[in-house]
């Protein structure tokens, strides 16, 4: 009778133990901590500087003045759109990734 006593005990303490090993992992397994997802840094200083202002013609131009101003402007224009529309991809790009990784 004694033996039956104590398997009992012994049998109630390991299933208490399995129930407690089982309710720390389930527990462990949960956060309460919010995860967030940092958005990712830009590629490169490059895309992150400022387009330089276009030249401006002097008070009395001359034409080749108008030619050499408008030769400028039109280089630096497009550098600054050939720079903008790849940051505007970059940016589209790395949006999606970002919005559909969380689902």
């Amino acid at each position: 009778m004694d033996m039956d006593k104590s398997q009992g005990k012994l049998s109630s303490v390991l299933i208490l133990v399995l129930v407690l090993l089982f309710v720390l992992a389930v527990s462990a397994c949960s956060t309460a901590v919010p995860v967030t997802v940092k958005f990712p840094d830009p590629p490169g200083q490059a895309a992150m500087t400022v387009c330089p202002q276009l030249e401006k013609l002097p008070d009395t131009p001359a034409l080749s003045d108008i030619s050499r101003t408008v030769s400028n402007n039109y280089s630096t224009y497009y550098q600054c759109a050939v720079k903008t529309d790849a940051w505007i991809e970059w940016y589209s790009i790395q949006k999606k990734i970002f919005e559909t990784s969380g689902k």
